[in-house]
């Protein structure tokens, strides 16, 4: 079993990040309405955050890379032993996290910090070997994540001002947010018309042209003039661009194959959290958090969720078919992406029982993933294929 848990990187990472998604959600629940004490290291909020960011998210990238970077450069990444190594770092990254008040700073920076080093290491490295220039663009992303993460342990340990954690975490959550739109551009519309069948799905690089220098120039504006209305009219042409990306992508056909049209509607929230981010700058109703929580929840959220779904039954060699329970969990990320952004807006007073809400359905989502598809990512594939 454990041979085959760690024959590629998406079937521990993909265990572990929704191991997490499962149990550290509900702990910042209880954290942020004041049953358990995280704070110390960072308030529960920024804990929680960060664990989003560095522990789920990346995750998932790191399980998802490993993997189809051995496919585009027929390079070996990390499989056996070394990423049995990996993994065991990114635990003990999480552990450290969890119980950082009680450990020295300086080790769970470096604990935390190691996991990145490694993963930006067996990723680039065949890239490299390959000279796969098409996948350059992902290694200085790696170098801007290590660098944010940098910041903020050195802000927990106030080696730096602790009042840029937030900044540099929105811009960390951005990074992420931009390998998502890369992936997406790539797969969303291949897998669209190889399940569809509908000709001329594709994406268009005028488009693509267009999106990336606004995003990019959203990411720097966020972090340097947040409020200004610049970045409200940049945000905005970016949120724009990404639903005039999709349009192209055959997202009507999807209506009745979960497995497909959770990634189009997680996409689409990548342009509802840039629209919010400028409405959340003119219209005091809208909070900061609700474009925050779109991006999160609401596209990171329901593309990983579809992701690590469609690629474990891919790659375990069995159709590529979501079940019932797995359809039902796309549908509660989506309803938990709701409960974080668009209803604390329409209902402010019962903004507590819209996180817990919201909570609750996204753990539920990812404890049914973990419930499914751990005997899937620990047996080896039926069709006897190595992988």
């Amino acid at each position: 079993m454990m041979s085959n848990l760690f024959a590629k990187g998406f079937r521990p990472f993909f265990l572990l990040a929704a191991l997490l998604g499962a149990g550290f959600v509900p702990l910042w629940i209880f954290g942020y309405t004041g049953r358990v004490n995280l704070g110390g290291y960072w308030d529960p909020t920024t804990w929680h955050g960060h664990e989003m960011v560095f522990g789920f998210a990346l995750a998932v990238i790191a399980g998802f890379l490993l993997t189809a970077v051995s496919n585009w450069t027929k390079l070996p990444t990390a499989t056996g032993p070394a990423l049995a190594g990996l993994c065991g770092l990114w635990v003990a990254g999480r552990v450290g996290m969890l119980f950082a008040a009680h450990l020295p700073g300086a080790l769970v920076a470096t604990v935390d910090l190691a996991f990145v080093v490694a993963l930006a290491f067996f990723v680039g490295r065949p890239i490299l070997a390959a000279k796969s220039k098409r996948n350059y663009k992902f290694l200085p992303i790696f170098a801007v994540l290590f660098g944010a993460n940098l910041v903020m342990h050195l802000g927990a340990m106030d080696i730096l001002d602790a009042s840029t954690t937030r900044a540099t975490l929105l811009g960390a959550l951005d990074m992420v947010i931009l390998i998502i739109l890369v992936v997406s551009g790539r797969i969303v519309p291949m897998f669209t018309r190889n399940a569809t069948g509908a000709e001329g799905l594709r994406t268009v690089a005028g488009l693509e042209r267009l999106l990336y220098p606004l995003v990019i120039a959203s990411i720097i504006l966020q972090l340097i003039w947040p409020q200004h209305t610049v970045n409200g009219v940049i945000a905005l042409l970016a949120g724009l661009a990404v639903f005039a990306r999709q349009i192209t992508w055959g997202g009507q056909y999807t209506v009745k194959k979960p497995i497909l049209w959770v990634l189009h509607v997680g996409h689409a929230w990548i342009g509802v959290g840039l629209i919010l981010r400028a409405l959340a700058i003119w219209l005091p109703q809208v909070a900061s958090s609700a474009s925050t929580h779109a991006l999160t929840v609401g596209s990171i959220g329901m593309l990983i969720i579809g992701m690590m779904v469609r690629v474990s039954l891919g790659h375990t060699g069995r159709p590529i078919t979501a079940s019932k329970p797995m359809s039902a969990a796309f549908a509660a990320v989506g309803l938990a992406a709701l409960g974080r952004t668009f209803l604390p807006i329409i209902l402010p007073t019962y903004y507590i029982e819209w996180v817990i809400f919201s909570g609750v359905l996204f753990a539920l989502a990812f404890a049914a993933f973990v419930l499914e598809f751990t005997p899937v990512l620990t047996a080896p594939r039926p069709d006897g294929k190595a992988g």
